[in-house]
């Protein structure tokens, strides 16, 4: 059984949490006694209705403030798929959750309140999903009972989304009308929208094809481990152990690895302790190469005739995540997959506006939640590729030396 992950995000009160307690709630993904502190905590409600915000909203500052400020993770499954759900918070002060939310999500659901149609947040988390590559977008257009369940406003917000959205380059985007409050569309089909003839939400996220979004092409295996036993019966065995990221791998293989440039080819490949002719992403595997080279954790073993680039100096967009801010001349650790050096931000280039896309070139230096163009410097050769073509090998981290605390996220460019 595959595994979704998927984000969901939109302006504050757009009701991301209530929809994610009633996808929950309707696909019957809820503990008996987590449903009894639901009834418990719901009581004092007017209406007497339960409220399945309190499901995703679990610190006592969102449940007193009724806003989403972590990101909120949610684990459920139905017989076709198991999903993990990041319920990302909507104000601009928590941007870097939202990042660190989306940054592996394959989906993200983008919700719009249908009184207000496309709002400043409503753009900011679609240039977000634009910026981390998310492959499949889904608009849900939710409070549809509070709109008569108009197809005109539903169509209407549709023709404004996909004008802006042609203007991020985003693609596979998907238009759902919602209500979470009543559960209209996101379990089952609902007969006050009988004017809308598409997929509701958990079919689509049941079916939406993932498959796809793992890049067969490009190989790459980041080395995590070299298996070296040196035991009387294991003498010789020298394996290299590591999750292909990307890619196939076959025995016979001709191999590079980077960022030495040392050349070899693959002897025989092993899973769980078998022999096998060939491993795919994202298998985790220990290969074994026809010539003992000098390899270690964080270098990465790559075909031949399909490799990324390898280089000390960066271009890359960077999402700062720490309330020190972010100034030209800090030196950082940056780590990309295994593989850890030290680096230098040798230039903050401009400081991207995540609500108009403006670049702010008069600002040299970051603050907590802002998005830099900015050059890094590495102590060592690194290899990479662009996160637009293969994000599992062109996202980075900043991590503070002193505290080990990771301060920023990086996109290469």
């Amino acid at each position: 059984m595959d595994l979704l992950r998927f984000i969901t995000a939109g302006s504050v009160d757009d009701g991301k949490s209530t929809m994610i307690g009633r996808l929950l709630y309707d696909s019957k993904n809820i503990l008996i006694d987590q449903m009894e502190a639901l009834e418990k905590q719901s009581r004092n409600k007017e209406d007497g209705e339960i409220d399945l915000a309190l499901l995703t909203d679990g610190l006592r500052a969102e449940r007193e403030q009724g806003i989403t400020i972590d990101v909120a993770y949610k684990y459920f499954s139905t017989p076709k798929r198991k999903f993990i759900i990041a319920d990302a918070p909507g104000h601009i002060q928590y941007t870097r959750n939202m990042v660190t939310g989306a940054s592996n999500a394959n989906l993200i659901i983008i919700l719009v309140d249908a009184r207000n149609a496309v709002v400043e947040q409503t753009r900011r988390h679609s240039i977000i999903a634009s910026l981390l590559n998310i492959p499949h977008v889904v608009v849900a257009i939710n409070k549809m009972d509070l709109v008569d369940y108009s197809q005109d406003v539903f169509n209407n917000i549709v023709i404004d989304f996909a004008k802006f959205a042609k203007t991020l380059g985003l693609h596979d985007i998907t238009y759902i009308p919602i209500s979470a409050l009543k559960g209209d569309n996101i379990v089952e089909r609902s007969a006050n929208l009988p004017w809308y003839d598409g997929e509701i939400l958990l079919d689509l996220l049941e079916k939406i094809p993932i498959e796809k979004d793992i890049n067969l092409t490009h190989a790459r295996l980041p080395v995590q481990y070299v298996i070296r036993p040196q035991t009387d019966e294991l003498h010789d065995y020298r394996g290299y152990a590591g999750k292909i990221i990307s890619g196939i791998y076959k025995k016979g293989d001709a191999v590079t690895i980077l960022p030495s440039g040392a050349s070899s080819v693959i002897k025989e490949i092993e899973i769980g302790g078998k022999i096998v002719e060939e491993a795919f992403a994202p298998q985790s595997v220990v290969l074994h190469l026809e010539d003992d080279i000098d390899i270690s954790r964080g270098d990465v073993i790559v075909k031949n005739n399909n490799q990324p680039q390898v280089n000390q100096e960066l271009e890359v967009l960077l999402c700062w995540m720490d309330s020190k801010p972010l100034k030209q001349g800090n030196k950082y650790l940056l780590q990309i997959n295994s593989r850890t050096v030290r680096s230098v931000v040798k230039e903050i280039e401009y400081k991207l506006d995540v609500n108009t896309l403006e670049k702010n070139y008069e600002l040299h230096q970051a603050g907590l939640n802002d998005i830099v163009k900015a050059i890094i410097k590495t102590a060592s050769p690194l290899p990479y590729d662009s996160y637009k073509e293969l994000r599992v090998n062109g996202g980075a981290v900043l991590i503070d030396e002193t505290s080990n605390v990771t301060v920023g996220a990086c996109m290469i460019q």
